[in-house]
């Protein structure tokens, strides 16, 4: 009896794991050198900067709010608001019609729109929060400042990397699609159940990926 071929273990991290299942090729197990990786990323001009936010001192922060438990409680809401937008009952854009030329397009456009949203709330709270931190302490002030840099220089390849998702989950819905052509209506239905469960699953590791920066950011401003 012939024997299934086995795959080698994806390394890194819960979401790279899931997007190569989606993916579903023989991605190297070799970890990513990061430090490697990373200085493809920074140009000597952000080098520079990201040189002078470390030993310079900061500029005194701007008047404005400083960080308190109610802060503190509005992060929780605007994680948990995208956490109930995650799990709502994912109404895409349009039908979904299978017999449609493109009928992976209605999810595509609704894991869009989440990706949308979860950009917009992280990155205007993360701006929120550095401002604040910035007005803690000198030292916090330079954290901020480090912050700033590496958002500029790291958020444009985070977005493209993340815009490639709702590609991998359109050729994962194909895959399940093709192997439930021929099938009846119920395990078409649980074929669908079981893509939707996926696009959810992504979307919540995306969002636990978006929301790294702001956890240590919050972890800097409760640390007195």
């Amino acid at each position: 009896m012939a024997k299934a071929s086995q795959r080698a273990p994806v390394l890194g991290p819960a979401f790279i794991r899931l997007l190569a299942r989606f993916k579903d090729d023989a991605t190297s197990p070799t970890a990513p050198d990061v430090s490697a990786r990373l200085a493809t990323w920074f140009d000597w001009n952000r080098a520079i900067t990201l040189s002078r936010a470390l030993d310079n001192l900061p500029a005194p922060a701007p008047d404005g709010a400083t960080f308190d438990q109610d802060h503190d409680a509005d992060c929780t809401r605007v994680r948990d608001r995208l956490l109930q937008a995650i799990h709502a009952e994912i109404a895409p854009v349009g039908p979904v019609d299978a017999d449609a030329p493109d009928p992976y397009a209605p999810y595509r456009q609704h894991y869009q729109a989440q990706q949308r949203a979860m950009q917009t709330a992280t990155g205007n709270l993360r701006g929120r929060l550095r401002d604040m931190l910035a007005r803690q302490s000198t030292a916090k002030a330079r954290l901020a400042e480090v912050d700033a840099v590496m958002e500029a220089t790291l958020s444009p390849r985070e977005h493209t990397l993340l815009s490639h998702v709702p590609a991998l989950l359109g050729l994962h819905y194909q895959r399940l699609h093709d192997s439930a052509a021929s099938a009846d209506a119920q395990a078409s239905a649980t074929t669908t159940a079981l893509f939707l469960q996926d696009l959810r699953t992504a979307l919540l590791a995306e969002l636990e990926v978006r929301f790294h920066p702001i956890e240590g950011l919050l972890a800097a401003l409760r640390t007195r």
